[in-house]
């Protein structure tokens, strides 16, 4: 394509004005490379940690951009930094200062040190954590690294502008769309794209048919493996040609194919193709083909150990750089002398912007380490091992590793090294420098997992009429979320059997009916992506609950949310969040693949969400009010065996909450502590009665919520009364019961007001057999409970508790 046709394209741009933006971009395509060949040298002489680069994908990523709005959100891998430095949210400086891994949020501010380089994100959350205007911004969600990780969320992202156009309820929210016409921007690699949720993806997203746009950056390798090993006839576009937009069935997407390396060819592919995605809502895929990339995958090898000789000289040829000079050059837009200086100011820029970014994240370390020298050296002075000392000191003056770690393992030898010195002046002053140092390698290290607002709400506890009816656990889920869903228009469901029929128990009967399929939705069997939707929804400001229909089925999901959103806070340290609310159910139905507690795996696989397990219906709709009324992800786990037990309807479900991490005392007794929660609470009270006759008194606990674990330490409490204590799950042994052991005794400090062995029971060790035998002889009962309690005291009263078999 000739300069004029695409100044004619452009509109009301002149020639000049053309040549001029064709050379800007020749001369950030070459800033881009440069930063990307500086990096890898910077890793591989030991100054950065890992690099991983975009070299080779830079003249698509700039056509991309300049189809890229404020508003619009991108979802995608670490390839992108061209994108990002083509829409003004990232500097050359920043893509350093992340390779160092700079805690400076001023400097690093996508994850202010905190993952590694490649992974980019705009702050969508002020200072003090409240949401931006989203529409002033060029947005870019946080970057995980799991190959097609980035899929569940872009689908969301994409679903929320959906929602934003057709539900006239949420016009009013101006910060988080523009009545819907954003487009959701994903990249991926030819590779990844032969990974499960990519499929997932595309297949839900010609679905729900919200503005997705995704380009598949694709240079014939995954790592080391060619493409005939990774897709089928080693054609993604080919093979995705069964998803193509049925204009009949309003479903399907637009599919594209250009050459990584023809800049006219993608400036036009992406504008035109955009412009279709946002304006009718028709999802997109780019297959951008014959990429290179030049530096092979990463610094952790090279590409010559597994690509020929003649592949080496075709990505020569076809440079995507290299072309793009030979175009403007045929075009005579440019002279060889001018893109000969534009080759060598970007270089030198790259080079001028390394270097400060390289000054500006050792400049504190460096100041800090100084300060140590001089401690270490004021307390040789009067210490019997003087010489080791100055040794210590020595070795971290000559140290080539400018970094916290360092500085804080030759503070902890010198504390050792004089430990028998006493506390002079300037031993002093080093414990003091190893405390503040702790203090502030907390907070750029370990600070913000959790933003702490679900903790902060204010409990407002239940209430009922004097006439409150008594009715199954279900019909106060159903008028609890028919109260929410209209107080609220943010609030939408969805999940497998939601909608029409309001879910498998009924939990949401109606809903649909009466707030429409846009707030009360039904989805294909697809649990990954079901919780990308609601990831990516709740980024823009919405407030998805996400259903996942029994907690077995969470492990399809749990990857999505381990990684991703669980993550969040924490990876952009308060830049982003994603109040996601997971709503499922589990405990006691019979059957290998229905009746699993898998809680120990849930609990340690999402730090970073909190984990409900109320014993009831009610209990649950004061949890979900409490996440609904935070800014945080939660899953709350509702008991399967009491959607029909009958329970009071409270008069005030739109106000009532439950605290997080505070346990309730169900029974007060003196003998022995029992922890427990869910559908187990029921199993003991079961038991109590035989217990009771042997003369033993329980205390029955429900911890109510895992994440958090009882904030007050009130367990231990009981303890300092019983003296002893039997944690109780259906979790397989080792699992959630060890991990409430875990914070009691050593957390809390239990074990100082034991007189027993604390003991756990769980369940065996495999999925419970099938039928009531099954649940019975697999998952621990009231005799088991019995004999748990009942051995404690045997072991501590032999005499009054003798054993009876």
């Amino acid at each position: 394509m000739n300069p004029e046709v695409m100044v004619e394209e452009q509109n009301a741009i002149s020639l000049d004005e053309f040549k001029k933006q064709v050379l800007e971009d020749y001369r950030l395509c070459n800033v881009s490379r440069q930063a990307s060949l500086l990096g890898r040298k910077e890793v591989l002489t030991g100054k950065a940690k890992f690099g991983i680069f975009g070299d080779g994908k830079e003249v698509a990523q700039l056509a991309m951009a300049k189809a890229f709005q404020k508003g619009d959100f991108r979802s995608g891998y670490y390839r992108d930094q061209t994108f990002m430095f083509a829409i003004g949210e990232l500097t050359v400086r920043q893509f350093f200062a992340q390779l160092y891994a700079d805690t400076s949020i001023e400097r690093e501010p996508a994850s202010v040190g905190r993952q590694m380089n490649g992974h980019y994100a705009t702050r969508s959350l002020d200072e003090n954590g409240a949401w931006k205007n989203l529409m002033e911004i060029k947005n870019s969600s946080a970057d995980i690294s799991p190959t097609a990780g980035q899929m569940p969320r872009l689908l969301g992202l994409a679903y929320a502008s959906k929602l934003y156009r057709n539900n006239a309820d949420l016009h009013h929210m101006t910060g988080f769309s523009n009545f819907g016409n954003e487009v959701a921007f994903g990249t991926i690699g030819n590779a990844s794209s032969a990974e499960g949720p990519f499929w997932e993806c595309i297949n839900a997203g010609g679905v729900l048919m919200g503005p997705m746009a995704v380009s598949i950056w694709d240079d014939g390798y995954g790592i080391s493996v060619p493409g005939k090993y990774q897709i089928t006839k080693d054609n993604l576009s080919e093979v995705l040609s069964g998803f193509a937009y049925d204009d009949e069935k309003k479903q399907g997407y637009d599919i594209y194919t250009a050459r990584g390396w023809n800049y006219p060819e993608l400036v036009k592919l992406y504008e035109t193709g955009i412009e279709r995605v946002r304006q009718n809502h028709i999802p997109a895929i780019f297959h951008i083909q014959e990429m290179t990339q030049p530096q092979g995958h990463s610094t952790s090898g090279s590409h010559e150990r597994y690509k020929s000789k003649e592949r080496l000289a075709w990505e020569e040829a076809y440079d995507c750089i290299k072309k793009m000079r030979e175009w403007i050059l045929e075009q005579e837009i440019g002279t060889p002398e001018e893109l000969d200086a534009i080759e060598a100011e970007a270089k030198a820029f790259a080079r001028q912007e390394q270097k400060a970014a390289s000054d500006e994240a050792t400049a504190v370390v460096k100041q800090e380490r100084a300060e140590l020298i001089s401690i270490f050296n004021s307390i040789s002075e009067n210490s019997s091992q003087k010489e080791d000392i100055l040794k210590t000191a020595e070795n971290l003056k000559s140290s080539l590793d400018i970094d916290n770690r360092t500085n804080v393992e030759a503070c902890f030898e010198v504390l050792f090294q004089s430990r028998k010195d006493g506390n002079s002046e300037p031993r002093t002053q080093l414990l003091n420098w190893k405390n503040k140092a702790a203090g502030e390698n907390a907070e750029r290290y370990n600070s913000d997992l959790y933003s702490g607002t679900a903790l902060k709400v204010n409990e407002v506890p239940v209430a009922y009429a004097e006439d409150a009816p008594m009715v199954d656990g279900r019909e106060v889920l159903v008028k609890f979320f028919e109260t929410a869903f209209t107080n609220d228009p943010r609030i939408f469901a969805f999940g497998e059997d939601v909608g029409k029929i309001g879910d498998v128990n009924q939990g949401m009967a109606g809903m649909q009916d009466k707030f429409g399929e846009l707030r009360i939705t039904d989805t294909g069997i697809r649990e990954n992506t079901i919780m990308g939707q609601g990831i990516g929804a709740a980024m823009r400001g919405l407030r998805p609950i996400a259903e996942i229909q029994y907690l077995d089925y969470l492990l399809y999901g749990l990857q999505i949310l381990s990684d991703d959103v669980a993550t969040l806070y924490y990876r952009t340290k308060g830049g982003q969040k994603a109040p996601l609310i997971v709503r499922t159910r589990g405990h006691r139905l019979e059957g290998v693949w229905h009746s699993g507690s898998p809680m120990g795996m849930i609990i340690h696989s999402l730090r970073g969400m909190y984990v409900c397990v109320p014993r009831n219906m009610t209990k649950a709709a004061g949890f979900y009010n409490t996440l609904l009324k935070s800014d945080e992800p939660g899953i709350v786990i509702e008991r399967l065996n009491a959607y029909r037990m009958k329970e009071k309807m409270p008069n005030n479900l739109a106000d009532y909450t439950l605290p997080l991490g505070v346990p309730e005392i169900l029974v007060e007794g003196t003998d022995v502590t029992i922890v427990t929660y869910g559908a187990c609470t029921d199993i003991v009270k079961a038991a109590m009665h035989k217990l009771s006759e042997a003369g033993i008194s329980i205390e029955l606990i429900d911890v109510q919520t895992l994440l958090p674990f009882d904030i007050n330490n009130s367990i231990v409490e009981s303890l300092k009364k019983t003296n002893r204590v039997l944690f109780f799950d259906e979790d397989v042994p080792g699992g959630c019961t060890s991990y409430m052991m875990q914070q009691v005794l050593e957390v809390q400090g239990g074990y100082y007001h034991l007189d027993s062995q604390p003991k756990t029971l769980a369940a065996k060790a495999h999925r419970p057999a099938y039928g009531s035998d099954g649940d019975y002889f697999s998952k621990p009962n009231p005799d088991d409970v019995f004999m748990a309690v009942y051995e404690i005291m045997n072991e501590a009263n032999p005499e009054k508790f003798p054993s009876f078999y």
